[in-house]
């Protein structure tokens, strides 16, 4: 098994209904005792940097639905939001292949899709759920989640590994044979076909080699897809754990990654870099690692440690 102590911990905190933070944050700069109380004040730093404050439990009487593929970014963001705002819900995992699905419910192929039953109401668009859920009193407390903040030095990094990141990722996705929107042959197939690897880019890599629609035939997709697998991956590893290095310098806290409490910020950057569990022998700094298994555990979005390839 590798599931680390500390994503065990942090789990076992957030089911237990408080979290605790390490004794080596404390940082107490006054302490006034009295007959019938205790003060305590503490700094503002430590106060920024404590862990979120997760809300009661919200269940309502007809549970809200998210449609979702598990590896996609955009789809983690609500599942995340959903978790940190402890709202019950049902996840329905679609197909990659299922088209019609998705079509009957907003008129294409999209996803997430948050379907509330109550209201007879559905939408599209992962940050537009976002603010739905943060702004609706049924769903717990508003204005939870902080705005994002605009940092430039992580959307820098993020474009960075793009390239790297579609390289290695793409390929494990479908090569695991665990993930629900993958377990069948035309799932794997319909991702393949419409999700090129690098150097290709979109339009070369689109169509099926025909007159009639040019582009690279799927047997030679394939192809690519199983020597991306069978390529050994360790110059490639190497360059990720060193970017991962970079980006733990700009992480605030092991609770959020921008100063000020849990924000769009983290929304987009822990869904982004969960699908990196799923790659073997990634070194995660410290800092770094500790963000992960947190938010995993406060948002009840499990990490992919256990299938990485």
């Amino acid at each position: 098994m590798k599931v680390s102590l500390l994503s065990l911990a942090a789990l076992l905190g957030v089911a237990a209904g408080f979290s605790a933070a390490p004794l080596a944050a404390t940082n107490i700069r006054a302490v006034t005792a009295t007959s019938s109380s205790t003060s305590v004040q503490l700094t503002t730093t430590q106060v920024d940097a404590a862990p979120f404050a997760k809300p009661p439990r919200v269940v309502r009487e007809q549970l809200p639905i998210v449609y979702v593929y598990d590896h996609c970014p955009f789809c983690v963001r609500v599942r995340l939001a959903m978790g940190v705002k402890n709202i019950k819900h049902l996840i329905h995992f679609l197909a990659n292949d299922d088209i019609a699905t998705p079509t009957a419910l907003v008129g294409k192929k999209i996803a997430p899709i948050f379907e509330l039953p109550e209201d007879k109401f559905v939408m599209g668009e992962s940050l537009d759920i976002i603010a739905k859920l943060d702004s609706d009193e049924r769903f717990g407390p508003t204005n939870q989640i902080l705005p994002a903040s605009g940092r430039k030095d992580i959307k820098a990094w993020q474009k960075s590994v793009q390239t790297l990141l579609r390289t290695l990722l793409r390929p494990r996705y479908v090569a695991t044979g665990l993930l629900p929107e993958f377990q069948q042959l035309d799932g794997r197939h319909a991702f393949i076909k419409n999700h090129q690897l690098p150097p290709y880019e979109k339009p070369e890599w689109k169509g099926d080699g025909t007159p009639e629609n040019p582009g690279m035939d799927m047997d030679m997709k394939l192809k690519l897809y199983a020597e991306a697998m069978a390529t050994d991956p360790t110059p490639l590893v190497e360059d990720l754990n060193a970017r991962l290095v970079e980006l733990d310098d700009m992480l605030y806290s092991e609770h959020f990654c921008s100063e000020g409490g849990f924000s769009l910020d983290d929304v987009d950057l822990w869904a982004r870099l969960r699908s990196i569990t799923i790659i073997s022998g990634v070194q995660w700094p410290s800092k770094l690692r500790s963000y992960m298994d947190n938010l995993s555990a406060l948002g009840d979005v499990p990490l992919y440690d256990e299938m990485a390839l």
